[in-house]
C-alpha cells in the first residue's frame, strides 16, 4: 500500500464493490477518457477551483488515472462516470476534528450527466460502509463550498453534520464528519 490509511493493514485494491446501479473499483486505462473529460468541465470545475485545460490533461494524465489507495472509479453500465476519494487530511488545512489532523476525507466528482440521479449518494454509501467495515469507527470527514448546495445535500444523506464553516480558497467551506455505518441511504 501507498499513501496508507491504516490503523491496522487494509487490502487494497479491494475487490469491486457494487451497488444496486453501479460498480466501485480501482481505476483503469479505459477511464482515463472519462477523468479528462471530468477535470476538464467547466461544470464540474465550478467548486473545486476551476477546470484545467484538456490538451494540458491528455499531457499530463498518467495512462491509469488515479491508481492509488483510496480512489474509486465509478462505473453505470459499463461506462466511467465518476470517482470517490478517501485521503488523509493533511494537518496544515483548515477544518478538523483532532487537533493533530489527518482524518479520513472524503470525496466525489461525477460527470454532469451523472448529476441529480442519487448516484453520488449510492456510491459514497457504499464506500463509506466499505471503510466502516475495514477501519469500524473511524470517522470521516468532509469539505465542500457552502455554495455547492447539491454537494452539501449529498453529505446531508449521507449523514455528515456540521462541525464548521471557515474561508479558504477565497469562498465559505462546509466542513462536517460522519461516523461510518451511519449514513442513511
Amino acid at each position: 500500500m501507498s499513501d496508507e490509511i491504516t490503523v491496522r493493514p487494509v487490502a487494497w485494491p479491494p475487490a469491486p464493490i457494487k451497488t444496486e446501479r453501479l460498480v466501485l473499483r480501482e481505476s483503469e486505462a479505459r477511464d482515463r477518457a472519462a477523468f479528462v473529460e471530468l477535470f476538464a468541465s467547466p461544470e464540474v470545475g465550478t467548486y473545486v477551483g476551476g477546470s484545467r485545460p484538456r490538451d494540458e490533461l491528455e499531457r499530463a494524465m498518467p495512462e491509469v488515472p488515479g491508481r492509488r489507495f483510496g480512489f474509486f472509479a465509478v462505473e453505470l453500465d459499463g461506462a466511467t462516470i465518476g470517482m470517490i476519494t478517501l485521503d488523509r487530511r493533511a494537518p496544515e488545512r483548515k477544518g478538523h476534528i483532532r487537533p493533530e489532523g489527518g482524518e479520513i476525507e472524503l470525496g466525489y466528482m461525477f460527470l454532469p450527466q451523472a448529476w441529480g440521479r442519487g448516484y453520488a449518494s449510492e456510491a459514497c454509501a457504499a464506500v463509506l460502509d466499505w471503510f466502516a467495515g475495514v477501519l469500524p469507527g473511524e470517522p470521516v470527514v468532509l469539505s465542500t463550498q457552502t455554495a455547492n448546495e447539491a454537494s452539501m445535500r449529498v453529505a446531508a444523506k449521507l449523514g455528515f453534520t456540521e462541525v464548521e464553516r471557515f474561508e479558504d480558497y477565497g469562498a465559505e467551506q462546509w466542513f462536517a464528519v460522519c461516523s461510518p455505518g451511519t449514513s442513511s441511504d
